[in-house]
């Protein structure tokens, strides 16, 4: 079933390994948020991307949930000496990801053709896709001034109270080719369970491609990041409610109304259900919280089943 995927972050990057798993090499496609992307000392950084990248080659840190597993920080540890800002944390095995994705753009690559460069050579049998080539950045207001995404994320720990979300550059923004290809023959559409506001709006506010999602003739399903009325991790639920959205299950489906043939809730929320059909879709009830890898495949073989 060809199958493609929106997602950014940790959760999404968790249901598109189950697919992976569940799905016959080459029909996943994951189509990844960049508004999170940044510069840093020089290198372009995309966490989203890379996230999604070390889980699918099996390299991610299964703690943190970014990052690949037993790295080092050596390379840190010398930018402390030199009196580099190091809030933003990388490890040395990350570092040669960025290194070489730089020099890959610099040699006239697309983001998304080193992309697929750095899929290949960690042996990712699913195709990932940044959603535009072009820069699109997340800009965080609140009532001391705007940050950029990763300050208020990293560095100032999602503490601020947010006022207001813009994802700058994005009307300027053109989608990915393939990823507007993708989504033409998809026999399924998933929306992941990564922050409505913040991982998914960018994806869909690049101009065309929520057109290309309401458009799929495939099955669309969304799997909601919220459960419980908590986030499984980040400020999504805190976003959610400090944005005027009900920081529910509903309130996340209610985002995604027009777009989605079928919404998948977590049973702790199955009173949500016949509320969440009033928006128009269909809803199933299922364990949607991924704390083990048999966890990532019950739950994305429910999933491709339900289309």
């Amino acid at each position: 079933m060809r199958t493609v995927l929106l997602a950014g972050g940790t959760g999404g990057a968790k249901l598109a390994h189950g697919l992976q798993q569940v799905l016959p090499a080459g029909e996943l496609t994951v189509v990844v948020n960049i508004a999170d992307d940044l510069e840093w000392q020089g290198l372009p950084v995309s966490p989203d991307l890379d996230t999604i990248l070390y889980t699918l080659a099996g390299l991610a840190d299964p703690i943190q949930g970014w990052g690949v597993a037993g790295d080092t920080q050596t390379g840190m540890g010398m930018l402390e000496r030199y009196g580099a800002e190091t809030w933003f944390r990388v490890g040395d095995a990350d570092l040669a990801t960025h290194v070489h994705r730089s020099a890959l753009m610099r040699g006239g690559a697309s983001l998304t053709d080193a992309t697929a460069a750095l899929s290949q050579a960690l042996g990712v049998p699913s195709r990932l896709l940044p959603v535009s080539d072009d820069p699109v950045r997340t800009v965080v207001e609140t009532a001391g001034g705007d940050l950029a995404f990763q300050a208020y994320f990293v560095e100032r720990r999602q503490q601020d109270a947010v006022t207001g979300l813009r994802f700058e550059g994005v009307e300027r923004a053109r989608p990915s080719a393939a990823a507007l290809e993708a989504l033409a023959q998809a026999q399924l559409v998933v929306i992941g369970p990564s922050n409505p506001l913040v991982s998914i709006g960018p994806i869909l506010a690049v101009p065309g491609v929520r057109q290309a999602v309401e458009n799929a003739t495939g099955a669309r399903i969304g799997v909601s990041g919220i459960v419980a009325g908590k986030a499984i991790r980040g400020p999504a639920d805190r976003l959610l409610a400090s944005l005027g959205h009900e920081p529910t299950a509903r309130g996340v489906a209610d985002m995604y109304r027009g777009l989605l043939d079928r919404f998948v809730i977590d049973e702790a929320d199955a009173e949500l259900a016949s509320t969440i059909e009033a928006l128009g879709m269909e809803v199933s009830v299922l364990p949607t919280v991924m704390r083990s890898d048999e966890d990532r495949v019950q739950l994305a073989r429910a999933v491709v089943a339900l289309a």
